[in-house]
């Protein structure tokens, strides 16, 4: 009997026998194979076989007979992989594929061991094959769907990267140079990009990158019924896919001469820019060796295009309205300017790029009847419509009182009075410059504004500082605010320089960099007014980057003939009694070298009446000034300049009387006298003529 009813089998009962290697191989799918070096035989076992495609009997152990079995352009990679293992003596592991005889492909992994004598000679090699269909498809599902999400990104990206271009564009312009950028180009991955917009029944071309010049020359303004792929695309209003070089020849035969052109291309595509409902353009890409666009890809790029549209229609909106206000500008400015003899005139203006409308900005040049030229740079507050309305009445007042014979200082002070009479709620700056060609003296008086730039004949450039009064209109209405003058001498070969703040200030830096900028740039620029006035433009304006409008006006006294030393000064001091005859004894001089003999007597008298006026009147020293003043030179000026501010009053005076006869000498003898407030006191000045004189 047996115990518990179990049957004894000896000593063995219970054990389970190991299962074989190659019945474990080929329960998971595997085979092996050995590898006689010496005689290039290759065995496999059955499983081996099964991955490889062989049938029992077909496989007869040689080298290229697997070789016919797997694919041709992988050959090599494995033959290296094997070489390599058997020079370092270790193993390889492998993945190819192999035909089966129906001619599917199939994925198999082998992995091999070097076997070495014992001098270390490999002479053969023992391994593993196993079917990998199944693990590298999983891989490969693994790999779509990471390059799936890979290109979802990218094309999300691609959105991305035109819109973040396209954000800061304010004009067409702008638009055009932001989509053909290079790097734009790289972050579509396009090797070619062009820009057309529907202008009048054409495409005009507004912006290209990878294109050559010939065929932007050859299609600019080609009629939009023209068979071409961009004006297919504005006209038809569906986006233009091509995909090989043969589909563009047989589609579009007018470009099949310029397809040589682009030598690598194999796809493009054709957006129409809609806006609006209106076709205001198209854009069209070419990509270098790429694949058919996928679905994903055609529904980005035709959004792509709806992207672009707005933009380009806003920014041809901007345009419009930017040309419509800079028109309205420049038709309330001078239509010319004036001929001055010995005087090169030049000026500019400049609308702000921002969108701020319409502004204030303004330039005027006057000559005046005795020869001497006015000149006058400007600012309204604001931008819009009353802006411009205000700088019309402003620079017609301006001119009106200049033409009127008024002494600069009297100009800006009426002009100012004029603004507040206006009730505008808006002020004003301004620089008003009074120049004589024939002698040079210039007269500058400023109102809330930037100084003038004077460059000299060596080259060298200064901001002349001249004492600044209120802007215009800051006054009770009927006040004449006092406005003092700065007098200098524009030497032939100088040039003056008179501009608005928006050539010289950045919104992101200080206002002393930009003036400290254009006089490097006045520096080093051309002499030519014209060219001088383009070339500020253009070089502040990319340092400004044109946020505000700009006015400039450019006088350049020209090299030549000119009356010798055309201002002399002297000082009057009370505790110099001799200073007083020295003034008469200098102005003698000077009136006999510019040839003025002849009214020598009535201005020594009507300038020690000035000079001694001052002198009984006022604590300090007086400064007395002769200049001649243009009429062909037969008419001068005199001013003396104290430190006290009380005007000449008229006194009653009597035959016995020892004074109260200075205004009735002025009156009788002067052609035109005046009073010119200063920052630390006044200027009483006369002028007197030849033909008054005698």
């Amino acid at each position: 009997m047996h115990r518990f009813g179990r049957r004894d089998n000896g000593p063995d009962q219970g054990r389970q026998r190991p299962v074989a290697a190659h019945v474990a191989l080929a329960a998971n799918g595997m085979g092996s194979f050995t590898w006689d070096l010496a005689s290039g035989t290759m065995r496999y076992d059955e499983a081996g076989l099964t991955v490889m495609g062989f049938r029992p009997g077909e496989y007869d152990g040689r080298l290229s007979t697997l070789g016919e079995r797997m694919v041709p352009g992988e050959l090599s990679a494995v033959q290296d992989q094997v070489d390599r293992a058997l020079r370092t003596r270790t193993g390889f592991s492998l993945y190819f594929r192999v035909r089966h005889r129906d001619g599917w492909l199939r994925w198999t992994h082998t992995q091999g061991h070097v076997v070495c004598d014992q001098q270390g000679r490999p002479v053969r090699v023992i391994g593993i094959i196993r079917d990998a269909s199944q693990e590298l498809r999983a891989l490969e599902q693994t790999e779509q769907l990471r390059q799936a999400r890979l290109d979802r990104r990218r094309q999300a990206d691609i959105v991305g990267h035109v819109s973040d271009a396209l954000a800061p564009t304010v004009t067409v312009d702008d638009v055009a140079d932001a989509l053909t950028t290079t790097l734009l180009m790289e972050q579509l991955g396009a090797a070619s990009i062009i820009l057309g917009l529907v202008d009048n029944a054409r495409m005009r071309l507004a912006g290209s990158n990878g294109v050559h010049p010939d065929l932007v020359r050859d299609f600019h303004l080609a009629r939009l019924g023209e068979h071409l792929p961009l004006t297919d695309a504005a006209r038809t209003r569906e986006t233009v896919f091509i995909t090989s070089r043969r589909e563009y020849a047989a589609r579009y035969p007018a470009m099949g001469p310029y397809l040589r052109m682009f030598s690598d291309a194999t796809a493009a595509v054709y957006l129409p820019l809609i806006a609006h409902d209106d076709a205001i353009g198209a854009l069209g890409l070419t990509y270098d060796g790429r694949a058919p666009f996928t679905h994903d890809e055609r529904t980005v790029l035709t959004a792509l295009g709806k992207v672009i549209a707005q933009s380009l229609q806003r920014a041809l909106l901007y345009d419009r309205e930017h040309e419509l206000a800079a028109g309205l500008q420049t038709a309330m400015l001078p239509g010319h300017l004036p001929h001055v003899p010995g005087l090169g005139l030049a000026t500019r203006y400049r609308p702000a790029r921002a969108q701020s409308g319409i502004g204030g900005d303004w330039y005027d040049a006057l000559p005046l009847p005795d020869g001497r030229m006015a000149a006058v740079v400007g600012d309204v507050q604001g931008h819009d419509v009353t802006a411009a309305a205000v700088m019309g009445q402003l620079r017609i007042a301006l001119r009106a009182y200049a033409a009127e014979g008024h002494p600069p200082t009297t100009v800006v002070a009426r002009a100012s009075a004029f603004l507040a009479e206006l009730d505008t709620d808006r002020f004003a700056t301004c620089l008003f410059a009074l120049l004589d060609p024939a002698t040079g003296l210039t007269v500058l008086v400023r109102a809330g504004h930037l100084d003038a730039v004077l460059r000299r004949p060596d080259g060298t450039c200064d901001w002349l500082d001249a004492p600044g009064g209120l802007p215009l209109g800051l006054t009770a209405p009927g006040a004449q605010p006092a406005y003092p003058a700065l007098e200098t001498v524009l030497e032939p070969g100088s040039t003056l320089l008179l501009c608005t703040d928006g050539l010289v200030e950045a919104r992101s830096e200080d206002i002393d960099r930009g003036r400290a900028r254009l006089l490097g740039e006045l520096r080093t620029g051309p002499r030519d007014p014209d060219t001088l006035a383009d070339h500020l433009l253009r070089t502040m304006g990319g340092y400004t980057g044109g946020e505000d409008d700009v006015a400039l006006l450019v006088m350049r006294r020209f090299p030549g003939e000119h009356a010798a030393d055309p201002r002399m000064e002297v000082t009057v001091t009370p505790a110099d009694a001799g200073s007083l005859k020295a003034a008469r004894r200098a102005l003698r001089t000077a009136l006999g070298r510019w040839s003025l003999d002849a009214m020598a007597d009535t201005a020594e008298l009507l300038a020690c009446e000035l000079a001694t006026n001052a002198l009984l009147h006022t604590r300090g020293s007086a400064t007395l000034t002769a200049s001649v003043v243009s009429e062909e030179g037969r008419a001068v000026r005199l001013a003396v300049t104290d430190t006290s501010t009380a005007s000449p009053r008229r006194r009653a005076a009597t035959e016995q009387s020892t004074s109260g006869r200075g205004l009735m000498l002025l009156e009788e003898l002067a052609t035109d006298w005046g009073v010119e407030p200063r920052g630390d006191g006044k200027t009483v000045w006369c002028e007197i003529s030849v033909t008054g004189a005698s």
